[in-house]
Order: C-alpha cells, then sequence, then structure tokens
C-alpha cells in the first residue's frame, strides 16, 4: 500500500497508548510503525521524529523511503512548511519514479501554498507554488493530485497578476502613465485567464486615454468589450471614451489587440 493509502486509513483511535516508549535505536519498521500511531492519536510532533530516526538510521532502506513521504507529511500538518519542502525535495531526488512521488511532490507544492501572502507582499512563494504543482501536472497526468494542483497553479497566478495590479494602481494614481502601463500589460500578456484581466484592460483604457493615445486607448476598451461586454469595467471604460467623443475602436495592429486573442483562445 503506498503512503497516500495509509494515511487515508488512518482514523484516531483514543485507545492507543503513546509514550516515547522506544529508544530511536528500534528496528525500522517499529519505528515506522510507532510513527503511524502517533498520527492517529494526532501527536505529529512525535510522529515527525519517529519517521526522521528511520531515515538517519537506516538511510536508502524502504523504510526510510515510506519515512521520507511520511515526514513530509507530518511536517507540512505541522506547520514547518521549510522543513516539509525540503523533506520532500530530498524524497523526490531519491525517488522521482516511486509509488509515492506524486503525492510528495503535492505535498511540496501545498507547502509553499500555504504561505503566500497578500498581493500587498512578495510573491516568491506564488511563483514556487507555481513551479510545485506544474510539476504534478507534467510527471504525474494520471495521479489523483492534478486537479487540486491546477487550482492551486490557478490561485497562484491570480495572485502575481494581484501584485502587478497594485503596483499598476501605485502608478496610475501618481500619474506616472508609462510605468502603470507596464504593470497593466504584464497582465494583459502573461496572465489573461485571471480574475485581473478586466481592470487591467480597462486601466489602460484609463492610462492611454490621460496621455492622449486614444487609438491604443480605444483598442483596449474594444478588447474589453468583445469578451467582456457586461463588465462594469467595459461601462466604465465605455463612458470615460464618450466624454472625449470616442469609442471602442480596435486597431490591429496594437499590442493589445494581438493579446486580446489569447482571451479567445483561452491561453
Amino acid at each position: 500500500m503506498s503512503v497516500a493509502g495509509v494515511l487515508a486509513s488512518c482514523q484516531s483511535d483514543p485507545d492507543i497508548d503513546i509514550t516515547k516508549l522506544a529508544a530511536e535505536t528500534d528496528p525500522p519498521e517499529v519505528l515506522y510503525n510507532q510513527g503511524l500511531a502517533n498520527i492517529k492519536a494526532g501527536n505529529m510532533s512525535e510522529a515527525a521524529r519517529k519517521f526522521d530516526a528511520v531515515d538517519a538510521q537506516h538511510p536508502f532502506s524502504e523504510w526510510s523511503r515510506k519515512s521520507l513521504v511520511m515526514s513530509t507529511f507530518t511536517k507540512y500538518r505541522l506547520g514547518r512548511y521549510a522543513d516539509a519542502i525540503a523533506t520532500g525535495n530530498r524524497y523526490m531526488n531519491l525517488y522521482p519514479k516511486s509509488e509515492d512521488a506524486a503525492y510528495a511532490q503535492y505535498l511540496v507544492g501545498l507547502s509553499y501554498w500555504k504561505q503566500i501572502s497578500s498581493v500587498t507582499q512578495d510573491q516568491k512563494n506564488s511563483v514556487k507554488t507555481i513551479e510545485a504543482m506544474q510539476r504534478v501536472v507534467d510527471e504525474f497526468p494520471n495521479s489523483e493530485y492534478v486537479d487540486d494542483a491546477q487550482a492551486k497553479i490557478r490561485f497562484a497566478r491570480d495572485q502575481l497578476a494581484g501584485k502587478e495590479m497594485q503596483v499598476g494602481r501605485y502608478y496610475l494614481e501618481r500619474k506616472e502613465y508609462l510605468a502603470s502601463i507596464q504593470r497593466f500589460r504584464v497582465v494583459v500578456e502573461r496572465y489573461p485567464n485571471t480574475n485581473q484581466i478586466e481592470e487591467a484592460l480597462a486601466r489602460l483604457v484609463e492610462a492611454y486615454y490621460a496621455m492622449g493615445v486614444v487609438q491604443e486607448a480605444q483598442t483596449a476598451a474594444a478588447v474589453l468589450g468583445h469578451n467582456y461586454p457586461d463588465s462594469q469595467w467595459y461601462a466604465d471604460s465605455y463612458q470615460l471614451l464618450q466624454k472625449g467623443g470616442l469609442e471602442p475602436r480596435e486597431n490591429a495592429g496594437s499590442w493589445i489587440a494581438r493579446a486580446g486573442k489569447q482571451l479567445l483562445t483561452g491561453s
């Protein structure tokens, strides 16, 4: 049975007597089973200690392999995310094709995902989440973790887009239009299928219009209206153009028009 299967079968048992019991020189199967018993009893710290003892004393054995992924799991559950990532990565380096490799890699991704901060802060863990979860998708396409890995990737991409939007709005408020456009362009070109795309296009209308670059403003509004005709962002953009006697009109030679095709293809 795989480690993931063992975890799924673990049920809380109040009658299990968990003690420090044995010295960490016990046979590996004894230490491993003590680790499982501690998981069942909800004692994750002691479980992690038992699994780490197996790995330390019986490296490269089958018990060590199983203990490594269990150690990754317990450290993740304890919120020791850096330790979980280090242990999971060690597992993947040693056993990249094993039956538990998909689960170990998924736990690495979850450990990064749990550390994603708000868009006002650094988004390095969003980048790491995407990298780790993409490996699940690419290397283990038939695993049970793929659907959630893809959901976590979408969330992390939305965070990265949100960070660009936050900085772009900062520049826009200060009338630093070129700097703001650079940020909104990143969202449109790199993150077209995120929750930020409608506002990004609308902010491009606003920034280009303020600069007097009306063709680009009209193109951004046209792409926005074509893809999100019922959006409040489109309604606001349309109203802004009307103030200047303009209307949405796509310039096929604009970078915005080219990027807008991604919205249609879903790429």
